[in-house]
């Protein structure tokens, strides 16, 4: 079994910061991505950040320049340093796996951030 356990999310003001975190426990293949997605109310879940095992990232528009993702293989953890947040950040935050030779995807449950204006 492989569980993803989010952290890190809360209630902030607009321009603060947070860092969301998210460990991998189990067996889980070494080739693979770790990304964050969002979903707001009344939206569609999208893709925030990216990144790969040679560590290549991808991030929406949206937060370019403002969010950051990076990994810890050695520790299975990958973590979203999020600065400069807006209201309109806010969102249920999940944490995913993207196995590449299996395609096959892991999700964490969700961790709220709630940026306030």
């Amino acid at each position: 079994q492989v569980q993803l356990v989010e952290s890190g999310g809360g209630l902030v003001q607009a321009g603060g910061s947070l860092r969301l975190s998210c460990a991998a426990s189990g067996s889980i293949f070494s080739i693979n991505t770790r990304g964050w997605y969002r979903q707001a109310p009344g939206k569609q879940r999208e893709l925030v950040a990216a990144i790969t095992n040679s560590g290549s990232t991808n991030y929406a528009d949206s937060v370019k320049g403002r969010f950051t993702i990076s990994r810890d293989n050695a520790k299975n953890t990958v973590y979203l340093q999020m600065n400069n947040l807006k209201p309109e950040d806010t969102a249920v935050y999940y944490c995913n796996i993207h196995l590449l030779l299996r395609q096959y995807d892991y999700w964490g449950q969700g961790t709220q951030v709630t940026v306030s204006s």
